[in-house]
């Protein structure tokens, strides 16, 4: 290799390090702010040094000049002479202007007037004088001469996403994605990290040990090796099927051979032909033995062949997977410019990012991601003075948590912060005109909560930077059920929301049950796949005019599969055949006319104009038999089975409680209706036991709170009034009081009592589980 060819090649591999080196450095800088901020510091003044010696060794002194200045103040943030919250930002900065010199060849030797400045700004802040371009004196490092590539690097394939800045890398296209906004004192964005790790197909932070065992592969070919690998596991399918009709005929030829000697037995036959019906009769013997044994061992050989496809298929699958960490690892950053520009604070909690999600999904699920997290900093976390007042730390919980529930992949992001009201979602939803007074009056909680996917519609009043659009949780349900998968939500008012995200590891290799349509054969993704049934005359019930069948206990909705796809008239067995599929919460029973198999496949494309764009249909795939079968869209067939069957899959609404609190103190009275109305419920207010006492003769409450020190009736006797008074004796009654003492807690127990809170320990959370528990 001749000397040119060598420095670019040195310069190139510095760029794919210094990448993931960047982010590396950016997320212990992030972790200077946390308990463990020591081991933090050690491992980013590590990456720091290596990374100035590799730039000085390159000619690339401005990179090395900024990671000195980097190294002093991270040394001066350690000996408490720089505030680690203003070291964090300027080290944060300092990452950018790296990027930004790692794309700009010339400006990485000599240095621009943004990598000067940052500079400058480092070192003032360290106390430490700007260290020359060149390196620092008497430096050991020798530089070799600087390298200009004898042409610019070529753009990574369009489809290859790359891993960006903590910045750009949670801005999709402006039609789909609202980025995070970037502090106000930070420079304009810079890409840090690119598709090194997409293509090395490896988190490269935990698998340091095998960087020498690992080669760049282009994703088209590795696209294009799925493809073969399904083609040839149906091939090796069909392969199986020839086997088995060869046996056939061979037995067939045996039977018929049988036949011919029995024949010749009944027939008188000469002496002189006896000896050719002999040699006939040894010859057909030992054509059905080497018949037989070519059937075994033909067997045997496709047998092989099949388990060693399956095995490379799975390899080819499990090489396209990419570690949801070179998604995850710029997250941090972003939550933490975005609520620092809310005036929130956020620790944000990332479970198992190092499991692994198809090559072809992970800009998808980036963007599903993105969306969800500003969702959370921005309508579902509270400020730290609303935290503070509801009982609540100061610092809400953002958590992203992975898991593998078979052959699919389970993401939840949860918040603990204020929930979704469904009443104000009712609101908006007819204030915007998406819905009717009466349409919003007929929804279920669940289906109000899920007016949240509707295109155009947000909570916000006024547009903002962040939101305000109506662009958001809608493109998330898009973009995870264009992949096969599904978005579930769970919300409780005043204690936080969880969104849960069901997607397929693998787009390119998919079991599937097979099911039968009159001649033709369906697939529905074994993902979705519940159970299967005979459905009896008995088993059939109608709920509110639709037809269901129970299943496990409960109603779900009976559906012909044929009708719903349009393509027969409906089934012809009195005890038919039916999938049950699930979708998120809801479940369906489909009725189909014959199971065929289930079997993993290759899925292709919709090929030819008459099945693009149908509906209910996500993909083909080739049987050995040589019919394809139509693989099924179970997010789309059941958004239509809600439609036909809403009563019975409408999900039960949790009820507003009609509570009425009794305290003296104005105070406290304002702090606790406070909680109360955060958990979705009404209030009534009284200043005393007399007063409450009076109240609760003269209407309902499904709920009584009620302090225990108070003139003229304390919280004591107005509970023992009230259990000893006929209508309201069943009625539960909180005890909030200031008293603690165990001797306090027996003489509200003896009053009647169901449950007794400390207010200095009330919080919305343990307020809320004590409801649930007693209503």
């Amino acid at each position: 290799m001749d000397t040119e060819a060598l420095k670019r090649s040195l310069l190139q591999k510095f760029q794919e390090v210094s990448a993931d080196r960047l982010q590396k450095i950016q997320l212990g800088v992030l972790d200077l702010e946390k308990p463990t901020a020591d081991q933090a510091a050690d491992e980013v003044a590590r990456e720091l040094h290596t990374m100035k010696g590799e730039a000085r060794m390159l000619g690339l002194a401005a990179i090395g000049q900024l990671a000195h200045a980097a190294e002093d103040l991270l040394r001066a943030e350690r000996d408490g002479k720089t505030a680690t919250e203003v070291a964090t930002d300027l080290l944060l900065r300092a990452c950018d202007t790296i990027s930004d010199l790692l794309e700009d060849h010339s400006g990485a030797q000599g240095g621009t007037p943004a990598s000067q400045e940052m500079c400058e700004a480092l070192s003032a802040a360290s106390g430490h004088a700007v260290p020359p371009i060149g390196g620092v004196k008497g430096a050991s490092h020798t530089a070799l001469p600087a390298i200009r590539p004898a042409a610019p690097p070529a753009e990574p394939p369009p489809h290859v996403h790359a891993h960006a800045s903590v910045h750009n890398v949670l801005e999709v296209t402006a039609d789909s994605v609202e980025p995070f906004p970037a502090p106000v004192a930070a420079p304009p964005p810079a890409p840090v990290a690119r598709a090194a790790k997409a293509e090395h197909h490896e988190e490269p932070h935990a698998h340091k040990a095998l960087a020498d065992r690992s080669i760049r592969v282009n994703v088209e070919v590795l696209d294009s090796l799925g493809l073969l690998a399904g083609d040839l596991l149906v091939e090796s399918a069909r392969g199986r099927l020839r086997a088995s009709q060869i046996e056939s005929l061979l037995q067939r030829f045996s039977r018929l051979g049988d036949r011919f000697l029995k024949l010749a037995e009944r027939l008188d036959v000469p002496n002189v032909m006896r000896n050719d019906l002999e040699h006939i009769e040894g010859d057909l013997h030992m054509l059905r033995d080497d018949a037989f044994r070519f059937v075994r061992t033909n067997g045997d050989g496709i047998e092989t062949l099949h388990s060693s496809l399956a095995m490379m298929a799975d390899h080819v699958a499990e090489a396209r997977l990419v570690p949801l960490a070179t998604v995850f690892d710029a997250f941090p950053r972003a939550v933490r410019d975005l609520s620092r520009a809310q005036g929130k604070e956020v620790d944000l909690v990332i479970e198992n990012a190092d499991l692994g999600v198809d090559r072809s999904m992970l800009n998808d699920v980036r963007d599903a991601l993105v969306h969800l997290l500003r969702n959370g900093v921005d309508h579902g976390l509270e400020t730290p003075d609303e935290r503070r007042m509801l009982g609540k730390p100061n610092a809400g919980r953002l958590r992203i948590r992975v898991r593998v529930d078979g052959d699919m992949l389970s993401i939840e992001v949860d918040d603990d912060g204020r929930g979704m009201d469904p009443q104000r979602l009712r609101e908006v939803a007819v204030r915007k005109r998406l819905l009717t007074d009466h349409q919003a009056a007929a929804l279920s909680e669940r289906e109000a909560i899920e007016l949240v996917f509707r295109p155009g519609f947000s909570t916000r009043e006024e547009v903002t930077d962040i939101s305000g659009r109506g662009v958001g949780m809608d493109v998330v349900k898009k973009k995870v059920e264009s992949l096969g998968g599904s978005v579930g939500i769970v919300s409780r008012l005043g204690r936080g929301s969880t969104f849960t995200l069901r997607l397929p590891q693998s787009l390119a290799l998919m079991k599937v049950l097979l099911v039968r349509l009159g001649d033709d054969v369906y697939g529905i993704p074994a993902a979705d796949v519940v159970a299967v049934m005979r459905v009896k005359p008995d088993d059939r019930m109608e709920v509110f005019g639709t037809l269901a069948v129970k299943h496990r206990g409960k109603p779900i909705a009976l559906v012909g599969l044929g009708p719903l796809l349009g393509v027969n008239g409906g089934n012809r067995f009195d005890k038919p055949p039916a999938v049950v599929v699930r979708h998120g919460d809801d479940h369906a029973a489909l009725v189909v006319d014959g199971f065929v198999d289930e079997r993993e496949v290759a899925v292709k494309p919709c090929g030819g104009e008459f099945l693009k764009g149908a509906a209910f249909i996500a993909g083909t795939a080739a049987l050995e038999d040589g019919r394809i079968a139509v693989l099924l869209h179970v997010p789309d067939i059941m958004t239509e089975v809600r439609r036909m069957a809403r009563p019975v899959t409408q999900g039960t609404s949790i009820k507003r409680l009609k509570v009425l609190l009794v305290d003296d103190s104005p105070i406290a009275r304002a702090t606790e209706s406070a909680l109360v109305k955060a958990l979705g419920h009404s209030v009534d207010e009284a200043q005393d036991g007399e007063e409450g006492y009076l109240r609760a003769q003269s209407q309902p409450y499904d709920l009584i709170l009620t302090d225990v020190q108070m003139p003229r009736l304390d919280g004591f006797s107005f509970t023992r009034r009230l259990k000893s008074t006929a209508g309201l004796a069943r009625t539960p009654v909180i005890i909030l009081s200031s008293l603690a003492s165990p001797e306090d807690r027996r003489r509200g127990a003896e009053a009647g009592a169901d449950a007794y809170l400390v207010k200095g320990e009330l919080g919305v959370e343990s307020l809320a589980q004590t409801i649930d528990r007693l209503t």
